[in-house]
């Protein structure tokens, strides 16, 4: 039988050098009204995607759901993708310690800071791949603790049967007001669970507006408070969580990021080819249509292409 014809995602951003326009990058966004009804979707916002670390809140909230007792910057570094800094490590390295952990029971593989100066700088000092450098070290870190709290098995926590990985799919599934479609393994080990464009904005959504106290509330104040453990001192989420009264922000490979404001006005986007070039412009255009504008909204969607080392153009958004 002939194969469904799928309908290709609209062009959402485009590379222009030197006034030519020599590629473009397709994709999907939807934005949330305050009410949570679709105020706007472009491309296909209902088919499953992976999230990739956009999820991360969603995971920091199973392990509180777990009775792990994590606040401040220690949540916030639960839920991140972290840039590698030295206080990234250290509280990393801090956290093993206070579990009866050591970063040998870490299953997230051995990796270089994520942040490009940082990695530099961690070469020339003799540093080499490990894994509490990973970015998804702190997650890891929180998902062993909360294990060993409820003397669940250390070997399989990254297992989609272990039951933490079961309490997280409920958290999923709960706030994202969808059933997870599948089920993979992301970069860092760890089980990944697909939702929705429209469902992973709904949970972001259901974070920011949670009573306070709950598990969903409490990481979404804790990444809010601290969002430099949740990224790094030179990363979008975190200017924006910073600049931003009341954002909660995160981003995901391949081109993921989601995004809700204080009043539940919430986004979700990603870029097909998971160009992360495309990914500040769309952003800031995304926000935009929303009604933020902060001056972060323009620093975040500015993306200039360079030739011989001046810029001779830049990726813009076109939807």
């Amino acid at each position: 039988m002939p194969q469904p014809v799928i309908a290709a995602n609209p062009v959402l951003a485009e590379v222009v050098r030197s006034g030519f326009v020599e590629g473009r990058h397709r994709g999907s966004v939807v934005l949330l009204a305050a009410d949570g009804s679709v105020e706007l979707a472009v491309g296909d916002v209902t088919s499953p995607v992976f999230p990739r670390s956009s999820n991360k809140p969603l995971q920091a909230a199973g392990v509180l759901r777990a009775g792990l007792g994590l606040a401040g910057e220690r949540l916030a570094l639960a839920a991140a993708s972290h840039s590698g800094e030295p206080f990234h490590r250290d509280l990393v390295r801090a956290m093993l310690d206070e579990h009866g952990l050591n970063p040998d029971h870490l299953r997230c593989p051995p990796a270089l800071p994520l942040d490009q100066e940082e990695q530099e700088a961690y070469l020339v000092a003799g540093g080499r791949r490990d894994r509490v450098a990973m970015n998804c070290s702190g997650k890891h870190t929180a998902m062993l603790a909360a294990a060993a709290r409820r003397n669940w098995p250390l070997e399989s926590y990254l297992d989609p049967d272990h039951p933490l990985q079961r309490l997280i799919r409920t958290v999923v599934e709960e706030t994202a007001g969808e059933a997870v479609a599948a089920v993979g393994t992301d970069g860092c080990g760890a089980p990944l669970m697909a939702i929705s464009l429209t469902g992973l904005a709904r949970a972001y959504r259901t974070f920011v507006l949670a009573t306070p106290g709950t598990p969903e509330r409490r990481v979404a104040d804790a990444m809010r408070a601290h969002p430099e453990y949740v990224a790094g001192t030179r990363r979008h989420d975190t200017w924006l969580m910073r600049e931003i009264p009341g954002v909660l922000s995160k981003v995901g490979a391949e081109a993921v990021q989601a995004l809700a404001l204080p009043d539940g006005r919430s986004l979700a986007l990603k870029i097909d080819d998971g160009a992360v070039r495309a990914l500040g412009p769309v952003l800031s255009r995304a926000l935009r249509l929303l009604g933020v504008t902060a001056p972060v909204v323009d620093r975040v969607g500015r993306m200039p292409v360079l030739g011989g080392g001046l810029e001779v153009g830049e990726v813009r958004a076109v939807f």
